[in-house]
């Protein structure tokens, strides 16, 4: 068992996203199938069926528990989620009493966070942006909507399979929502006489899956390939409700008096990943 040798907690700016610093360490990053792998012919048949969950998920709401590294720091949280497709999204970092520590909500590439104890808002912003001041994730709505149920990339389409050693496969996957063009490889492993994802690589993130018994991950950490950004993110989800109506006005801030502006760049600058 790893445990801390010291631990103190803080707030962003001193507002934002309180954070939990310790000397415990995350874990590594799984290691992926890096061999050529063998003809996986029945790839296409076989991507419906891991995916046919997330694909089917028109809304989304529930909880996260936030835990891991950005940067030099660790982070530690819960954030009650709502999304919508196809991009919008609501975000809530929850106190231990009293308002949200945060809110965000926007839909498509503009949202608004408001700091609500500190009385500053962040207007108009893209959604990705402020998510990786206040975490390290810079992921906006639809993408963090994929990542969270398991489909890796919004509308995806299997291109190619492979299967490794191991009891092992892989399978490319493209999607064009929203007009742009992206890809990414899933990666699975047998489950009985099933295929099951456990991990992902997209862009510059490897994301792995941990499964229960219920359709959609349990758990999603992402973890950044980029040399220059450290980011190893869980995310525990907990009270998923998927498919049911949600109030157009909760992806709108209703915004409060006396609210002083806050930009990007302060945030930014404040964030976990200031130094990088």
């Amino acid at each position: 068992m790893i445990r801390a040798s010291r631990a103190r907690s803080f707030c962003l700016l001193p507002f934002a996203f309180c954070l939990a610093v310790t000397s415990c360490g995350v874990p590594k990053p799984i290691t992926l199938p890096a061999d050529p792998g063998g003809p996986f012919p029945d790839f296409a048949s076989v991507h419906p069926q891991i995916s046919s969950a997330c694909a089917s998920v028109r809304t989304l709401r529930g909880e996260l528990g936030l835990s891991g590294r950005a940067g030099d720091e660790g982070v530690r949280g819960r954030v009650h989620v709502g999304f919508e497709r196809p991009s919008s999204m609501r975000l809530e970092g929850v106190a231990p009493f009293g308002p949200p520590v945060f809110i965000l909500a926007g839909r498509g590439d503009s949202a608004t966070l408001v700091l609500q104890r500190e009385e500053r808002i962040l207007r108009d912003a893209p959604p990705e942006a402020i998510l990786e001041a206040l975490t390290g994730v810079s992921l906006g709505p639809a993408d963090l909507l994929a990542a969270f149920t398991g489909c890796v990339l919004p509308a995806p389409r299997a291109t190619a399979g492979r299967v490794h050693s191991g009891d092992l496969a892989s399978i490319d996957i493209e999607s064009s929502d929203q007009g742009q063009a992206r890809r990414a490889t899933l990666f699975l492993r047998r489950s009985g006489s099933r295929w099951q994802l456990y991990a992902a690589r997209r862009d510059r993130w490897q994301i792995e899956y941990t499964y229960g018994t219920g359709m959609f991950p349990q758990s999603v950490r992402l973890v950044s390939l980029s040399p220059d950004v450290v980011v190893n993110m869980a995310a525990a989800l907990s009270g998923i409700e998927t498919n049911v109506d949600i109030d157009a006005a909760a992806f709108t801030v209703q915004e409060q008096k006396n609210l002083q502006p806050l930009t990007l760049e302060e945030l930014r600058q404040a964030g976990p990943l200031r130094g990088q």
